[in-house]
Protein backbone atom coordinates (compact mmCIF):
# COMPACT_ATOMS: atom_id res chain seq x y z
CA UNK A 1 0.00 0.00 0.00
CA UNK A 2 2.82 2.46 0.62
CA UNK A 3 4.42 1.77 -2.50
CA UNK A 4 1.07 2.47 -4.21
CA UNK A 5 0.50 5.74 -2.48
CA UNK A 6 4.44 6.18 -3.26
CA UNK A 7 3.80 5.25 -6.66
CA UNK A 8 1.21 7.64 -7.27
CA UNK A 9 2.21 10.39 -5.55
CA UNK A 10 5.27 10.79 -7.85
CA UNK A 11 3.44 10.03 -11.26
CA UNK A 12 1.39 13.04 -10.02
CA UNK A 13 4.40 15.09 -9.31
CA UNK A 14 5.80 14.17 -12.84
CA UNK A 15 3.12 14.88 -14.82
CA UNK A 16 2.52 18.34 -13.46
CA UNK A 17 6.22 19.37 -14.21
CA UNK A 18 6.21 17.98 -17.61
CA UNK A 19 2.79 19.89 -18.41
CA UNK A 20 4.25 22.98 -16.68
CA UNK A 21 5.45 24.22 -20.40
CA UNK A 22 1.82 24.39 -21.24
CA UNK A 23 1.19 27.42 -19.18
CA UNK A 24 3.06 29.56 -21.26
CA UNK A 25 1.96 28.16 -24.70
CA UNK A 26 -2.26 28.30 -23.75
CA UNK A 27 -1.00 31.76 -21.61
CA UNK A 28 -2.69 30.41 -18.36
CA UNK A 29 -0.91 30.09 -15.05
CA UNK A 30 0.95 26.88 -14.40
CA UNK A 31 -0.76 26.48 -10.60
CA UNK A 32 -4.13 25.83 -12.11
CA UNK A 33 -2.34 23.28 -14.36
CA UNK A 34 -1.42 21.49 -10.70
CA UNK A 35 -4.78 22.18 -9.62
CA UNK A 36 -6.08 20.47 -12.36
CA UNK A 37 -4.16 17.45 -12.18
CA UNK A 38 -4.90 17.03 -8.77
CA UNK A 39 -8.80 17.30 -9.70
CA UNK A 40 -8.24 14.70 -12.59
CA UNK A 41 -6.43 12.57 -9.83
CA UNK A 42 -9.52 12.81 -7.82
CA UNK A 43 -11.93 10.65 -6.48
CA UNK A 44 -14.41 11.59 -9.52
CA UNK A 45 -11.48 11.89 -11.86
CA UNK A 46 -9.59 9.29 -13.96
CA UNK A 47 -7.60 8.44 -10.97
CA UNK A 48 -10.42 7.75 -8.67
CA UNK A 49 -8.02 8.52 -5.52
CA UNK A 50 -10.35 9.23 -2.45
CA UNK A 51 -8.47 11.72 -0.55
CA UNK A 52 -10.32 13.15 2.39
CA UNK A 53 -7.58 14.26 4.73
CA UNK A 54 -8.46 17.63 5.68
CA UNK A 55 -5.75 17.84 8.75
CA UNK A 56 -3.04 16.22 6.38
CA UNK A 57 -4.18 18.87 3.83
CA UNK A 58 -4.06 21.50 6.67
CA UNK A 59 -0.12 20.81 7.03
CA UNK A 60 0.87 20.43 3.83
CA UNK A 61 -0.54 23.71 3.12
CA UNK A 62 1.19 25.75 5.99
CA UNK A 63 4.40 24.38 5.64
CA UNK A 64 4.23 24.71 1.74
CA UNK A 65 3.18 28.56 2.32
CA UNK A 66 5.50 28.94 4.77
CA UNK A 67 8.49 27.64 2.18
CA UNK A 68 6.96 30.05 -0.46
CA UNK A 69 6.82 32.93 1.69
CA UNK A 70 10.44 32.46 2.78
CA UNK A 71 11.74 32.27 -1.14
CA UNK A 72 9.77 35.24 -1.50
CA UNK A 73 10.99 37.14 1.13
CA UNK A 74 14.10 36.31 -0.19
CA UNK A 75 13.99 37.73 -3.62
CA UNK A 76 12.36 40.84 -2.16
CA UNK A 77 14.96 43.40 -2.81
CA UNK A 78 15.25 45.94 0.33
CA UNK A 79 14.82 49.31 -1.99
CA UNK A 80 11.09 48.09 -2.78
CA UNK A 81 10.29 48.96 0.77
CA UNK A 82 11.14 52.34 0.08
CA UNK A 83 8.61 53.20 -2.60
CA UNK A 84 5.97 50.08 -1.50
CA UNK A 85 6.13 49.43 2.12
CA UNK A 86 3.31 51.78 3.82
CA UNK A 87 0.73 51.69 0.72
CA UNK A 88 0.99 47.96 1.07
CA UNK A 89 0.52 48.10 4.86
CA UNK A 90 -2.47 49.90 4.28
CA UNK A 91 -4.13 47.44 1.64
CA UNK A 92 -2.84 44.74 3.56
CA UNK A 93 -5.27 44.73 6.73
CA UNK A 94 -7.91 48.10 5.77
CA UNK A 95 -7.90 46.85 1.96
CA UNK A 96 -8.41 42.85 3.53
CA UNK A 97 -10.82 44.52 5.78
CA UNK A 98 -12.95 46.42 2.88
CA UNK A 99 -12.81 43.62 0.50
CA UNK A 100 -13.83 40.97 3.35
CA UNK A 101 -16.82 42.81 4.16
CA UNK A 102 -18.17 43.57 0.60
CA UNK A 103 -17.90 40.37 -0.52
CA UNK A 104 -19.37 38.96 2.81
CA UNK A 105 -22.36 41.44 2.25
CA UNK A 106 -23.06 39.73 -1.35
CA UNK A 107 -22.15 36.49 -0.44
CA UNK A 108 -25.44 36.62 1.86
CA UNK A 109 -27.33 37.73 -0.61
CA UNK A 110 -25.88 35.11 -2.94
CA UNK A 111 -26.58 32.09 -0.78
CA UNK A 112 -28.83 32.91 1.35
CA UNK A 113 -26.61 32.66 4.16
CA UNK A 114 -26.49 33.98 8.35
CA UNK A 115 -24.93 37.31 8.53
CA UNK A 116 -22.12 35.53 10.31
CA UNK A 117 -21.67 32.94 7.55
CA UNK A 118 -21.35 35.28 5.10
CA UNK A 119 -18.85 37.55 6.58
CA UNK A 120 -16.94 34.34 6.95
CA UNK A 121 -16.43 33.38 3.25
CA UNK A 122 -15.55 37.10 2.70
CA UNK A 123 -12.69 36.72 4.88
CA UNK A 124 -11.38 33.26 3.98
CA UNK A 125 -11.49 34.85 0.03
CA UNK A 126 -9.95 38.30 1.07
CA UNK A 127 -6.12 38.26 0.85
CA UNK A 128 -3.91 37.90 -1.65
CA UNK A 129 -1.93 34.65 -2.08
CA UNK A 130 1.79 35.24 -2.07
CA UNK A 131 2.34 31.54 -4.42
CA UNK A 132 0.40 33.38 -6.96
CA UNK A 133 1.97 36.93 -6.80
CA UNK A 134 5.47 35.40 -6.96
CA UNK A 135 5.16 32.81 -9.54
CA UNK A 136 3.48 35.28 -12.04
CA UNK A 137 5.51 38.34 -11.42
CA UNK A 138 8.38 36.62 -11.80
CA UNK A 139 7.23 33.92 -14.59
CA UNK A 140 5.83 36.09 -17.07
CA UNK A 141 8.87 38.18 -18.01
CA UNK A 142 7.17 41.16 -17.02
CA UNK A 143 9.51 44.48 -15.74
CA UNK A 144 7.41 46.14 -13.65
CA UNK A 145 7.87 49.78 -12.66
CA UNK A 146 9.00 49.59 -8.47
CA UNK A 147 6.11 51.52 -7.22
CA UNK A 148 3.58 49.10 -8.57
CA UNK A 149 5.89 45.69 -8.14
CA UNK A 150 6.89 46.72 -4.77
CA UNK A 151 3.52 47.00 -3.37
CA UNK A 152 2.10 43.81 -4.55
CA UNK A 153 4.71 41.99 -3.56
CA UNK A 154 5.04 43.09 0.05
CA UNK A 155 1.36 43.05 0.25
CA UNK A 156 1.03 39.55 -0.69
CA UNK A 157 3.83 38.42 1.67
CA UNK A 158 1.84 40.44 4.63
CA UNK A 159 -1.82 40.45 4.46
CA UNK A 160 -2.53 37.02 5.84
CA UNK A 161 -2.20 38.20 9.26
CA UNK A 162 -5.58 40.32 9.28
CA UNK A 163 -7.19 37.64 7.23
CA UNK A 164 -6.01 34.78 9.72
CA UNK A 165 -7.46 37.13 11.99
CA UNK A 166 -10.70 37.80 11.23
CA UNK A 167 -11.32 34.30 9.79
CA UNK A 168 -10.62 32.84 13.54
CA UNK A 169 -12.29 35.95 15.16
CA UNK A 170 -15.17 35.22 12.78
CA UNK A 171 -14.95 31.45 13.80
CA UNK A 172 -15.36 32.09 17.75
CA UNK A 173 -18.23 33.94 16.91
CA UNK A 174 -19.67 31.52 14.48
CA UNK A 175 -19.22 28.29 17.43
CA UNK A 176 -19.97 30.02 20.34
CA UNK A 177 -21.79 32.88 21.81
CA UNK A 178 -18.38 34.94 21.85
CA UNK A 179 -19.55 37.33 24.73
CA UNK A 180 -15.89 38.86 24.48
CA UNK A 181 -14.55 37.74 20.97
CA UNK A 182 -15.26 41.06 19.86
CA UNK A 183 -13.56 43.09 22.78
CA UNK A 184 -10.42 40.64 22.29
CA UNK A 185 -9.96 41.25 18.34
CA UNK A 186 -7.63 43.71 18.86
CA UNK A 187 -5.90 42.20 20.93
CA UNK A 188 -5.23 39.21 19.00
CA UNK A 189 -4.35 41.40 15.63
CA UNK A 190 -1.97 43.34 17.61
CA UNK A 191 -0.24 39.91 18.96
CA UNK A 192 -0.22 38.06 16.00
CA UNK A 193 1.73 41.56 14.19
CA UNK A 194 3.83 42.10 17.20
CA UNK A 195 5.08 38.87 17.62
CA UNK A 196 5.49 37.88 13.88
CA UNK A 197 7.73 41.00 13.72
CA UNK A 198 9.50 40.81 16.08
CA UNK A 199 10.22 36.74 15.98
CA UNK A 200 10.78 37.41 11.98
CA UNK A 201 13.55 40.49 12.52
CA UNK A 202 15.40 38.75 15.38
CA UNK A 203 15.18 35.30 13.36
CA UNK A 204 16.50 36.79 10.57
CA UNK A 205 18.98 38.69 11.85
CA UNK A 206 20.43 35.68 14.08
CA UNK A 207 20.24 33.54 10.82
CA UNK A 208 22.44 35.68 8.82
CA UNK A 209 24.76 35.59 11.65
CA UNK A 210 24.61 31.62 11.68
CA UNK A 211 25.02 31.47 8.27
CA UNK A 212 27.97 33.44 7.87
CA UNK A 213 30.02 31.93 11.16
CA UNK A 214 29.63 28.35 10.48
CA UNK A 215 31.75 26.19 8.17
CA UNK A 216 29.69 23.34 6.34
CA UNK A 217 29.40 22.25 3.31
CA UNK A 218 27.90 23.99 0.31
CA UNK A 219 25.02 21.74 -0.27
CA UNK A 220 24.08 22.20 3.41
CA UNK A 221 23.41 25.89 3.43
CA UNK A 222 20.08 26.14 1.64
CA UNK A 223 18.61 23.20 4.15
CA UNK A 224 19.74 25.53 6.97
CA UNK A 225 18.30 28.21 5.72
CA UNK A 226 15.23 26.23 5.00
CA UNK A 227 15.16 24.51 8.72
CA UNK A 228 15.32 27.83 10.36
CA UNK A 229 12.89 29.31 8.41
CA UNK A 230 10.53 26.92 9.49
CA UNK A 231 11.74 27.44 13.17
CA UNK A 232 11.33 30.74 12.97
CA UNK A 233 7.49 30.26 11.60
CA UNK A 234 6.57 27.61 14.01
CA UNK A 235 7.94 29.01 17.35
CA UNK A 236 5.77 32.53 15.99
CA UNK A 237 2.85 30.50 15.54
CA UNK A 238 3.28 28.64 18.77
CA UNK A 239 3.57 32.16 21.17
CA UNK A 240 0.36 32.95 19.31
CA UNK A 241 2.39 35.51 16.46
CA UNK A 242 1.95 35.55 12.91
CA UNK A 243 4.43 32.18 11.36
CA UNK A 244 3.69 33.40 7.66
CA UNK A 245 4.44 37.23 8.82
CA UNK A 246 7.80 36.13 10.49
CA UNK A 247 8.88 33.91 8.03
CA UNK A 248 8.69 36.25 4.92
CA UNK A 249 10.39 39.11 7.22
CA UNK A 250 12.96 36.60 8.25
CA UNK A 251 13.43 35.84 4.22
CA UNK A 252 13.31 39.57 3.38
CA UNK A 253 16.39 40.46 5.96
CA UNK A 254 18.24 37.14 4.50
CA UNK A 255 17.88 38.48 1.50
CA UNK A 256 19.28 41.83 1.74
CA UNK A 257 22.26 40.87 3.95
CA UNK A 258 25.87 39.53 3.10
CA UNK A 259 25.18 36.13 3.48
CA UNK A 260 27.94 33.61 1.97
CA UNK A 261 26.84 31.41 -0.80
CA UNK A 262 23.21 33.65 -1.09
CA UNK A 263 23.25 31.93 -4.85
CA UNK A 264 23.60 28.61 -3.97
CA UNK A 265 20.43 29.11 -1.45
CA UNK A 266 18.60 31.22 -3.60
CA UNK A 267 18.99 28.35 -6.57
CA UNK A 268 18.07 25.62 -4.18
CA UNK A 269 15.08 27.50 -2.74
CA UNK A 270 13.53 28.19 -6.05
CA UNK A 271 13.75 24.31 -6.86
CA UNK A 272 11.74 24.15 -3.03
CA UNK A 273 9.42 26.38 -3.82
CA UNK A 274 7.80 25.06 -6.71
CA UNK A 275 7.77 21.83 -5.09
CA UNK A 276 5.89 23.33 -2.33
CA UNK A 277 3.62 25.02 -4.60
CA UNK A 278 3.64 21.57 -6.51
CA UNK A 279 2.50 19.61 -3.43
CA UNK A 280 0.26 22.15 -2.02
CA UNK A 281 -1.93 22.47 -5.41
CA UNK A 282 -2.38 19.07 -5.62
CA UNK A 283 -3.71 18.16 -2.45
CA UNK A 284 -5.94 21.17 -3.16
CA UNK A 285 -7.33 19.57 -6.08
CA UNK A 286 -7.98 16.24 -4.37
CA UNK A 287 -9.89 17.55 -2.04
CA UNK A 288 -12.13 19.00 -4.37
CA UNK A 289 -15.60 17.76 -5.09
CA UNK A 290 -16.15 18.49 -8.78
CA UNK A 291 -19.97 17.68 -8.69
CA UNK A 292 -20.15 19.85 -5.65
CA UNK A 293 -18.71 22.68 -7.58
CA UNK A 294 -21.24 22.26 -10.37
CA UNK A 295 -24.29 22.55 -8.65
CA UNK A 296 -23.12 25.92 -6.87
CA UNK A 297 -21.18 26.94 -10.03
CA UNK A 298 -23.38 29.79 -11.42
CA UNK A 299 -23.58 31.42 -7.40
CA UNK A 300 -19.65 30.68 -7.04
CA UNK A 301 -18.81 33.04 -10.39
CA UNK A 302 -21.03 35.50 -9.02
CA UNK A 303 -19.53 35.67 -6.00
CA UNK A 304 -16.04 36.15 -7.45
CA UNK A 305 -17.37 38.85 -10.30
CA UNK A 306 -17.99 41.00 -7.13
CA UNK A 307 -14.36 40.34 -5.67
CA UNK A 308 -12.69 41.21 -8.89
CA UNK A 309 -14.94 43.97 -10.68
CA UNK A 310 -16.20 45.22 -6.78
CA UNK A 311 -14.51 44.48 -3.71
CA UNK A 312 -10.59 44.30 -4.72
CA UNK A 313 -11.01 47.73 -7.01
CA UNK A 314 -12.74 49.44 -4.10
CA UNK A 315 -10.12 48.32 -1.67
CA UNK A 316 -7.43 49.08 -3.89
CA UNK A 317 -8.63 53.05 -5.10
CA UNK A 318 -9.89 53.70 -1.34
CA UNK A 319 -6.42 53.34 0.52
CA UNK A 320 -4.13 54.30 -2.16
CA UNK A 321 -5.32 57.22 -2.68
CA UNK A 322 -3.64 59.13 -0.34
CA UNK A 323 0.39 57.47 -1.52
CA UNK A 324 0.08 59.48 -4.97
CA UNK A 325 -0.56 56.30 -6.77
CA UNK A 326 -1.15 57.09 -10.46
CA UNK A 327 -4.99 55.69 -12.10
CA UNK A 328 -3.41 53.44 -14.24
CA UNK A 329 -1.30 52.30 -11.59
CA UNK A 330 -4.44 51.21 -9.17
CA UNK A 331 -6.36 49.74 -11.49
CA UNK A 332 -3.45 47.24 -12.25
CA UNK A 333 -3.28 46.39 -8.83
CA UNK A 334 -6.37 46.11 -7.91
CA UNK A 335 -6.30 43.56 -10.93
CA UNK A 336 -3.89 41.20 -9.97
CA UNK A 337 -5.54 40.54 -6.43
CA UNK A 338 -4.73 37.33 -7.40
CA UNK A 339 -5.94 34.51 -5.28
CA UNK A 340 -4.33 31.17 -4.63
CA UNK A 341 -3.96 28.83 -2.19
CA UNK A 342 -3.92 30.78 0.83
CA UNK A 343 -8.28 31.40 0.30
CA UNK A 344 -8.90 27.58 0.18
CA UNK A 345 -6.16 26.85 3.02
CA UNK A 346 -7.89 29.44 4.83
CA UNK A 347 -11.16 27.31 3.87
CA UNK A 348 -9.88 24.14 6.18
CA UNK A 349 -10.32 26.03 9.07
CA UNK A 350 -13.84 25.86 9.40
CA UNK A 351 -13.81 22.09 8.02
CA UNK A 352 -11.43 21.76 11.59
CA UNK A 353 -13.55 23.60 13.46
CA UNK A 354 -16.58 21.74 12.73
CA UNK A 355 -19.18 24.47 11.34
CA UNK A 356 -21.91 23.36 9.77
CA UNK A 357 -21.52 25.11 6.44
CA UNK A 358 -17.95 23.99 5.96
CA UNK A 359 -18.31 21.88 2.98
CA UNK A 360 -20.15 25.14 1.02
CA UNK A 361 -17.27 27.65 2.21
CA UNK A 362 -14.79 25.40 0.94
CA UNK A 363 -15.82 25.04 -2.41
CA UNK A 364 -17.02 28.79 -2.89
CA UNK A 365 -12.88 29.29 -2.15
CA UNK A 366 -12.56 26.97 -5.18
CA UNK A 367 -14.47 28.37 -7.63
CA UNK A 368 -12.98 31.86 -7.12
CA UNK A 369 -9.77 30.87 -6.65
CA UNK A 370 -10.13 28.93 -10.32
CA UNK A 371 -11.79 32.38 -11.59
CA UNK A 372 -9.31 34.05 -10.06
CA UNK A 373 -6.33 32.24 -11.74
CA UNK A 374 -7.79 31.96 -14.94
CA UNK A 375 -9.28 35.59 -15.68
CA UNK A 376 -6.59 37.70 -13.60
CA UNK A 377 -3.79 35.68 -14.11
CA UNK A 378 -3.60 34.81 -17.33
CA UNK A 379 -4.40 38.69 -18.64
CA UNK A 380 -1.78 39.66 -16.23
CA UNK A 381 1.01 40.69 -18.84
CA UNK A 382 -1.53 41.94 -21.23
CA UNK A 383 -3.22 43.83 -18.73
CA UNK A 384 0.28 45.74 -17.72
CA UNK A 385 1.66 46.02 -21.04
CA UNK A 386 -2.24 47.84 -22.07
CA UNK A 387 -1.61 50.16 -18.86
CA UNK A 388 1.80 51.26 -19.61
CA UNK A 389 3.44 49.88 -16.73
CA UNK A 390 6.43 48.03 -18.15
CA UNK A 391 10.19 49.41 -18.28
CA UNK A 392 13.15 48.64 -19.94
CA UNK A 393 14.92 45.73 -18.36
CA UNK A 394 18.33 43.89 -18.95
CA UNK A 395 18.68 40.03 -18.79
CA UNK A 396 20.35 39.60 -15.50
CA UNK A 397 23.33 36.72 -14.75
CA UNK A 398 23.48 33.94 -16.84
CA UNK A 399 24.73 32.08 -13.82
CA UNK A 400 26.41 33.17 -10.56
CA UNK A 401 29.07 31.86 -9.16
CA UNK A 402 29.85 32.04 -5.54
CA UNK A 403 33.21 31.69 -4.44
CA UNK A 404 33.37 30.96 -0.91
CA UNK A 405 37.20 31.87 0.27
CA UNK A 406 37.60 34.91 2.69
CA UNK A 407 40.59 36.12 0.46
CA UNK A 408 38.07 36.97 -2.70
CA UNK A 409 35.89 39.10 -0.22
CA UNK A 410 32.08 39.33 -1.80
CA UNK A 411 33.68 38.67 -5.69
CA UNK A 412 31.84 35.94 -7.54
CA UNK A 413 31.95 34.38 -11.21
CA UNK A 414 29.21 35.74 -13.23
CA UNK A 415 28.34 34.53 -16.35
CA UNK A 416 27.05 36.79 -19.15
CA UNK A 417 25.49 36.12 -22.47
CA UNK A 418 26.28 38.31 -25.45
CA UNK A 419 23.13 39.76 -27.57
CA UNK A 420 21.66 42.40 -28.80
CA UNK A 421 21.95 44.63 -32.13
CA UNK A 422 25.12 46.15 -30.49
CA UNK A 423 27.38 42.52 -30.91
CA UNK A 424 25.93 41.22 -34.51
CA UNK A 425 29.10 43.23 -35.24
CA UNK A 426 32.58 42.00 -33.48
CA UNK A 427 33.83 44.65 -31.60
CA UNK A 428 37.31 44.24 -29.54
CA UNK A 429 37.57 43.53 -26.00
CA UNK A 430 39.66 46.64 -25.11
CA UNK A 431 36.88 48.66 -26.28
CA UNK A 432 34.49 47.62 -22.86
CA UNK A 433 34.42 50.01 -20.03
CA UNK A 434 34.19 47.59 -17.11
CA UNK A 435 32.91 49.17 -13.68
CA UNK A 436 35.37 49.59 -11.14
CA UNK A 437 36.36 46.05 -9.37
CA UNK A 438 35.52 43.84 -11.98
CA UNK A 439 37.50 41.94 -15.03
CA UNK A 440 36.67 39.52 -17.87
CA UNK A 441 38.04 36.05 -16.79
CA UNK A 442 37.41 34.03 -19.81
CA UNK A 443 35.66 34.27 -23.23
CA UNK A 444 33.68 30.80 -24.15
CA UNK A 445 32.29 30.32 -27.53
CA UNK A 446 30.73 27.71 -29.47
CA UNK A 447 32.07 25.56 -26.30
CA UNK A 448 35.60 27.13 -27.27
CA UNK A 449 38.16 29.07 -24.70
CA UNK A 450 39.32 32.11 -25.82
CA UNK A 451 41.99 34.24 -23.85
CA UNK A 452 40.76 37.73 -22.90
CA UNK A 453 42.71 39.79 -24.83
CA UNK A 454 42.42 43.87 -25.82
CA UNK A 455 42.72 42.83 -29.30
CA UNK A 456 39.84 39.80 -28.51
CA UNK A 457 36.95 40.31 -30.63
CA UNK A 458 33.81 39.47 -29.06
CA UNK A 459 30.23 38.61 -30.74
CA UNK A 460 26.77 38.04 -30.44
CA UNK A 461 26.28 34.75 -28.46
CA UNK A 462 30.05 34.78 -26.82
CA UNK A 463 29.38 34.13 -22.74
CA UNK A 464 31.50 36.02 -20.73
CA UNK A 465 33.33 34.98 -17.24
CA UNK A 466 33.17 38.08 -15.41
CA UNK A 467 34.63 38.53 -11.81
CA UNK A 468 32.45 41.24 -10.05
CA UNK A 469 30.55 42.15 -6.56
CA UNK A 470 27.23 41.04 -6.94
CA UNK A 471 26.28 44.96 -6.92
CA UNK A 472 27.56 45.15 -9.91
CA UNK A 473 25.26 42.95 -11.85
CA UNK A 474 22.75 45.40 -12.97
CA UNK A 475 25.13 47.38 -14.21
CA UNK A 476 26.84 44.68 -16.54
CA UNK A 477 23.73 43.17 -17.09
CA UNK A 478 23.27 46.54 -18.74
CA UNK A 479 26.36 46.86 -21.05
CA UNK A 480 26.17 43.00 -22.37
CA UNK A 481 22.59 42.72 -22.98
CA UNK A 482 19.86 44.78 -24.67
CA UNK A 483 16.71 45.43 -23.63
CA UNK A 484 14.47 42.64 -23.75
CA UNK A 485 10.67 43.40 -24.52
CA UNK A 486 8.91 45.03 -27.51
CA UNK A 487 10.36 48.01 -29.50
CA UNK A 488 8.28 50.92 -27.78
CA UNK A 489 11.21 49.75 -24.39
CA UNK A 490 13.79 50.31 -26.59
CA UNK A 491 16.29 52.81 -24.93
CA UNK A 492 15.77 55.53 -26.96
CA UNK A 493 11.83 55.05 -27.87
CA UNK A 494 11.04 54.96 -23.31
CA UNK A 495 13.74 57.87 -22.16
CA UNK A 496 14.28 59.76 -25.35
CA UNK A 497 17.16 60.51 -27.18
CA UNK A 498 18.96 62.79 -24.49
CA UNK A 499 19.89 61.69 -21.16
CA UNK A 500 20.33 64.46 -18.51
CA UNK A 501 22.19 64.44 -15.17
CA UNK A 502 19.05 64.86 -12.14
CA UNK A 503 21.08 67.74 -10.57
CA UNK A 504 20.96 69.91 -13.41
CA UNK A 505 18.44 72.74 -13.05
CA UNK A 506 15.33 73.45 -15.64
CA UNK A 507 17.19 76.85 -16.69
CA UNK A 508 20.00 74.59 -18.39
CA UNK A 509 17.62 72.44 -20.25
CA UNK A 510 14.88 75.68 -21.06
CA UNK A 511 18.72 77.14 -22.74
CA UNK A 512 20.33 74.27 -24.15
CA UNK A 513 17.14 73.47 -26.22
CA UNK A 514 15.43 76.50 -26.58
CA UNK A 515 12.72 76.10 -24.77
CA UNK A 516 10.40 77.81 -21.65
CA UNK A 517 8.76 75.57 -18.45
CA UNK A 518 5.78 78.17 -17.69
CA UNK A 519 4.15 76.83 -14.79
CA UNK A 520 8.01 75.63 -12.63
CA UNK A 521 10.01 77.24 -11.33
CA UNK A 522 13.51 77.14 -13.48
CA UNK A 523 16.20 77.11 -10.09
CA UNK A 524 14.79 73.43 -8.98
CA UNK A 525 16.96 70.67 -10.10
CA UNK A 526 15.40 67.68 -12.34
CA UNK A 527 15.17 65.58 -9.40
CA UNK A 528 13.41 67.79 -7.38
CA UNK A 529 11.28 69.06 -9.30
CA UNK A 530 10.17 65.00 -10.52
CA UNK A 531 10.64 63.66 -6.56
CA UNK A 532 7.94 66.72 -5.69
CA UNK A 533 4.78 65.22 -8.47
CA UNK A 534 5.94 61.63 -7.44
CA UNK A 535 5.23 62.70 -3.55
CA UNK A 536 8.93 61.94 -2.84
CA UNK A 537 9.19 58.62 -4.05
CA UNK A 538 9.86 58.28 -8.02
CA UNK A 539 11.13 55.08 -9.42
CA UNK A 540 12.48 54.56 -13.14
CA UNK A 541 9.79 54.46 -15.63
CA UNK A 542 7.90 57.65 -13.74
CA UNK A 543 7.40 60.76 -16.58
CA UNK A 544 6.59 64.36 -15.98
CA UNK A 545 5.23 66.52 -19.26
CA UNK A 546 6.88 69.84 -19.08
CA UNK A 547 5.24 72.01 -21.69
CA UNK A 548 7.10 71.07 -24.50
CA UNK A 549 9.06 68.42 -23.05
CA UNK A 550 8.70 64.94 -21.22
CA UNK A 551 10.84 64.36 -18.44
CA UNK A 552 11.15 60.31 -18.05
CA UNK A 553 13.33 59.14 -15.01
CA UNK A 554 16.22 56.81 -16.03
CA UNK A 555 18.00 55.73 -12.67
CA UNK A 556 16.80 56.34 -8.83
CA UNK A 557 19.48 56.25 -5.99
CA UNK A 558 17.41 56.23 -2.52
CA UNK A 559 14.70 59.09 -3.67
CA UNK A 560 17.54 61.20 -5.68
CA UNK A 561 16.98 60.80 -9.61
CA UNK A 562 20.48 60.70 -10.55
CA UNK A 563 19.22 60.40 -14.95
CA UNK A 564 16.44 61.32 -16.77
CA UNK A 565 15.71 60.71 -20.41
CA UNK A 566 14.08 64.18 -22.10
CA UNK A 567 11.74 63.71 -25.01
CA UNK A 568 10.94 66.82 -27.63
CA UNK A 569 7.31 67.13 -28.32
Amino acid sequence: MTSLFLLVGALMLMLSILLSPLSNRLGMPVLLLFLGVGMLAGEDGLGHIQFDDFETAFLVGNLALAIILLDGGMRTRGETFRVGLRPALVLATLGVLITALVTGVAAIFIFDLSWLDGLLIGTIVSSTDAAAVFALLQGRGLNLNARVSATLEIESGSNDPMAIFLTLILLQLITQDGGTSLWSAPLMLLQQIVIGVAFGWFGGKLLVLLINKVELVTALYPLLVTASGLVIFAGTNALGGSGFLAIYLAGVLLGNARVRMMPAILQVHDGLAWLAQLCLFLILGLLVDPSQLLLIAPAGLLLAAVLILIARPLATFSTLWPFGFKPREQGFIAWVGLRGAVPIVLALFPVMAGVEQAPLFFNIAFIVVMVSLVIQGSSLAPVARWLKLEVPGHEQAHRRIPIDVPAVGEHELLLFRLQGQRWQRPAPLGDLRMPADTGIAAVFRQGRYLRPQAKTALQDGDLLAVMARPDMIDALGHQFNAPHGPKHLAEMAFFGEFVLNGEAQLADVEQAYGIKVEQEDSTQTLSACIARHQHGHPVVGDSLMLGPVTLVVKAVEGDVVTKVGLKLH
